[in-house]
């Protein structure tokens, strides 16, 4: 069976067309800018690699060229486009009304787009997507996956806020959480490294990336997770503030006389590390500019590193002691100095990191000592094969 993973973007496409039988990736890439002149596909197949300057309309438009990728003379995967029996959609929002994955049908899009209010950057593009697939594939079977799926097993008094129960039950405000679908993943991935049945198991998932999030998971379950009712809350992230004080936002918009909507901009594009140091919205550049002695790029990378910590040792004290602690997404797997710095914090806990292991990027490996109270991974997330996954289970 051959199912195309999509992720799509407010004017992005990432793909990954997998061949189930033996969970390999045949062709995978991404289509940027899409709606603009400077649009351009990069597409990887049978170890090659294209970069190829092409205008797409739409969402309809990208999805149409990439699949004639997947029959192109020059690196075919395919023979027909009937060989694609199904497709995943990455949905970052599912409110209360998704507990689960679902196969698609128009209410299902609907009902995606209003969940769009806690996600308006992705669940509408997410439905662009699906509607554009309906056109240039009728008739073929779809599959919504949501990142917040994961966590609709938390206990309630986890994800409930101190506000009026009120707003709870009339506007659906509470804790959703996100990166459901790589914590699960790479939950499931370590119990099958140890040969360990992942119910037996504590864990906190460390997902770090351009967002990023905190999941502690008890029994093979979403216990609690540091992201809330959008992806803005818990640590601090790349552009994104995480927790804050509630009141600082409604002095800065009193004193700068700005908007809601101008405020919300502030917190998720000009904020986190890049808000502290001043610097370009690059982990690795603000990490070096800290490294070369740059003390507002060096509080960044501190505070960055302290939350994280703190959110491991608060998960510790909620399933009363951790046995894995998982490393993943982009500078997760590959930001050697933060994993370091998020460890050492950590000692205190019987955390031992071994420098000479964690000296590497992008590897699945235990990096902590073997005298370590708490075994450390580096775990690669596959999110794309989760979704994949799904869609097979249901389809």
């Amino acid at each position: 069976m051959k199912i195309l993973v999509l992720n799509c973007g407010s004017s992005s496409l990432k793909y990954q067309l997998i061949d189930m039988e033996t969970e390999g990736v045949l062709a995978s890439g991404k289509y940027e800018r899409i709606g603009e002149e400077a649009a351009f596909l990069t597409h990887k197949s049978l170890g090659k690699k294209v970069t190829i300057k092409r205008f797409a309309n739409d969402h309809k438009d990208a999805i149409e060229y990439v699949l004639t990728q997947f029959t192109a003379e020059e690196y075919p995967v395919i023979k027909s486009l009937d060989e694609i029996e199904a497709i995943g959609h990455r949905v970052v929002h599912g409110g209360e009304i998704f507990k689960d994955s679902v196969v698609i049908d128009d209410k299902v899009i609907e009902d995606i787009k209003k969940c769009g209010e806690f996600a308006p950057l992705h669940n509408p593009a997410a439905a662009l997507g699906m509607e554009a697939c309906k056109k240039v594939m009728p008739g073929k079977p779809m599959v919504a996956v949501f990142d917040t799926t994961f966590h609709q097993t938390m206990p309630k008094e986890n994800y409930i806020y101190s506000i009026p129960y009120e707003y709870y039950t009339k506007y659906g405000i509470r804790k959703y959480g996100a990166h459901g679908t790589s914590h699960m993943y790479v939950s499931q991935k370590l119990a099958e490294i140890e040969g360990k049945d992942v119910k037996d198991l504590k864990i906190v998932s460390c997902h770090l990336g351009q967002g990023s999030s905190i999941c502690s998971i008890k029994e093979g379950k979403s216990f609690d997770t540091s992201m809330g009712l959008t992806p803005l809350g818990g640590i601090p992230m790349v552009t994104r503030s995480g927790d804050l004080d509630p009141s600082v936002i409604t002095y800065i918009m009193k004193k700068e006389n700005i908007t809601a909507d101008e405020m919300e901009d502030i917190l998720n594009k000009k904020s986190g590390v890049m808000g502290i140091s001043g610097l370009d919205p690059d982990f690795r550049v603000i990490e070096e500019a800290s490294n070369e002695g740059n003390e507002r790029a060096k509080i960044a990378i501190e505070s960055f590193e302290y939350s994280i910590a703190s959110y491991i040792a608060k998960y510790a004290s909620l399933m009363n002691g951790i046995d894995y602690i998982i490393f993943t997404g982009g500078i997760g797997e590959n930001q050697i100095n933060i994993r370091k710095g998020i460890c050492e914090k950590l000692q205190f806990m019987g955390v031992e990191l071994d420098v000479n292991e964690n000296n590497m990027r992008g590897e699945e490996k235990i990096v902590s000592k073997q005298t370590s109270k708490v075994t450390v991974y580096v775990i690669p997330t596959n999110e794309e094969l989760m979704i994949a996954k799904e869609t097979k289970r249901l389809v």
